[in-house]
């Protein structure tokens, strides 16, 4: 008898590859607009979207966050567009065989950062599917040594009211913080400037120990705690 689940899964990755062939196609068409930007400041914004990309796709699937995926989606299309203005820069910049030789190697490495990008938005086309179609995810990722956790802030941690930066969470936990969600919606831009308030729930990546370690840094001190340490104070 043919196995069912052979079956499912060929039928679920047809699906997906149609998706792809369909969004590659309406990139295809999309107008982009040039930016007047160095190759070096491309690459870099494309090497910053590739480390995050990947981590955004498994968290919306972990967390069957549809929001998270529009945002992967996002990130793609822009992966598209800076791998297209790369492209003219080069073809601007290459006076020579020389030249043109010299750029070859970043292009390839551009050219890998967008692949990156087109798995991760493969990853959320996921979230289109039933979810009863993915039990498989939890086997998947359950012998994993980083894992996905969601960690809320209580108001009276000291990481509340500070920034990533000042916190050192990696410094101090190993965790890697990829989003938050507040009760105004998903923050996913977590520059140096942005400062963790009390119940934001923290998407992060880490190890297990990484895990209780930030948990402990995000959890508030106890009544009894507090009230030993304003009797010292006194």
């Amino acid at each position: 008898m043919p196995d069912s689940r052979a079956e499912g899964g060929g039928h679920l990755k047809t699906k997906i590859k149609d998706r792809t062939r369909m969004r590659n196609r309406s990139k295809e068409h999309e107008e982009v607009e040039y930016e007047s930007r160095s190759v070096r400041e491309l690459l870099t914004e494309m090497k910053d979207i590739s480390e995050i990309i990947v981590d955004l796709a498994y968290s919306a699937l972990i967390l069957d966050a549809k929001e998270i995926g529009e945002e992967v989606r996002e990130l793609e299309t822009r992966m598209d567009k800076l791998n297209y203005q790369i492209r003219l820069t080069a073809l601007v910049a290459s006076r020579s065989m020389r030249d043109a030789e010299s750029l070859t190697g970043i292009l390839q490495v551009a050219s890998a950062a967008e692949k990156i990008s087109n798995a991760a938005g493969d990853i959320v086309d996921l979230l289109d599917e039933n979810i009863d179609t993915r039990p498989f995810l939890p086997f998947v990722l359950q012998d994993a040594d980083e894992k996905f956790n969601v960690i809320r802030v209580d108001p009276e941690s000291e990481l509340a009211g500070r920034t990533i930066v000042d916190s050192r969470i990696g410094t101090r936990t190993g965790a890697t913080v990829i989003a938050v969600n507040r009760r105004s919606g998903w923050i996913f831009d977590l520059h140096k400037s942005f400062r963790v308030r009390g119940n934001d729930l923290l998407i992060v990546r880490g190890t297990q120990h990484g895990h209780e370690k930030l948990l402990r840094f995000a959890k508030g001190k106890s009544p009894r705690e507090r009230g030993t340490k304003s009797e010292v104070r006194r």
